[in-house]
């Protein structure tokens, strides 16, 4: 069974991508109709708005490249607070986001971004009513919205689309036959396209996910001292791409028993518990659903998003110019 949302066929033009070819002419035909229809749906906010999203299904990273711009953005003088839907939780309208949020409620990569970025953080799926209420109960001058180039009923004034370099866009095909939420060349249209891991064939830039030193687990602090290189690990992944995860701690020289879960994965206490007593890693997103069940010797590793100096100067430049295009566009509605 896949642990996330990529089929094994979606990397190759198969016998099953062949067959599901006339659902895929209905996909593509759906899209470019909401696609014509985004200019007269868009509701615009009055801020800047930033999209950062990707157009396949499954993590390409861009939670953390949304804390490096929230942090960029806040260094050039924006406030600046995040929009996203809270996928997987119960709450169905919009709602703000606090550093102990219940994930359950609220979506884990809400909570995340809320305690690492200590930013005002909004959930919703309606994506102009969640910046609404960003403004209406924050003091925010730039929205920064994590996912969502798909949602055009929010007026945005810079995208950013990410491409993971391990997968790139698979066999290049629309759901359900292909990972693409959209055709390829609905990166034409967007400000930049970013390449997680390395630079891309025509990508404007790259950035990396690079790993920082471990932390205990909430409820798990009086562990002792981390896990070392060499020591053999049980990594437990609830991500859209687990591998990635397991790849970076093999890297970083841990013997690697990998876990992986479904995205967004509801954990439980016996997803964290084995017959031997080797150290458990989790991921940063996991991390605020495991608090009160992990086992003493539990860790989680946290990431940042590296752009290169090139990437890095690109984004500030885009950061400005979202400020200006909504400057000329007036105080929106």
């Amino acid at each position: 069974m896949a642990t996330d949302r990529y089929a094994p066929f979606w990397n190759r033009n198969g016998v099953g991508a062949v067959m599901l070819g006339p659902v895929e002419w209905l996909f593509r035909r759906a899209v470019t109709r909401r696609r014509a229809r985004a200019a007269t749906v868009a509701q615009w906010i009055d801020a800047p708005v930033v999209v950062v999203g990707n157009i396949s299904v499954g993590g390409t990273g861009k939670t953390p490249l949304v804390h490096w711009l929230v942090e960029t953005a806040a260094g050039m003088g924006f406030s600046p607070g995040i929009i996203l839907r809270g996928h997987r939780g119960r709450v169905r309208g919009v709602m703000p986001v606090s550093a102990d949020g219940d994930p359950r409620l609220v979506g884990d990569e809400a909570v995340l971004l809320a305690r690492r970025t200590g930013r005002p953080v909004v959930i919703g799926a309606d994506r102009p009513a969640a910046g609404r209420t960003l403004l209406n109960t924050a003091a925010v001058d730039l929205v920064i919205s994590d996912d969502g180039l798909q949602h055009y009923a929010l007026g945005r004034d810079v995208e950013i689309a990410v491409i993971d370099a391990g997968r790139v866009h698979g066999n290049g095909r629309c759901l359900p036959a292909g990972p693409l939420r959209e055709p390829m060349d609905r990166l034409e249209e967007v400000d930049l396209v970013l390449g997680n891991g390395q630079w891309i064939n025509g990508c404007g830039g790259m950035f990396e996910i690079v790993p920082e030193p471990l932390r205990a687990l909430p409820g798990t602090e009086k562990a002792g001292a981390p896990p070392t290189p060499g020591c053999a690990v049980h990594a437990v992944a609830g991500i859209g791409n687990p591998e990635r995860f397991f790849a970076t701690l093999k890297a970083m020289g841990f013997l690697v028993h990998a876990h992986p879960l479904g995205d967004h994965h509801a954990f439980r206490p016996d997803d964290l518990r084995f017959e031997d007593d080797a150290p458990v890693i989790v991921t940063e997103k996991d991390a605020v659903k495991c608090r009160g069940m992990a086992p003493t010797n539990s860790w989680y590793l946290p990431v940042a998003a590296r752009p290169d100096t090139e990437t890095a100067v690109r984004l500030g430049e885009l950061l400005g110019l979202a400020r200006r295009r909504f400057l000329n566009r007036g105080t929106g509605s």
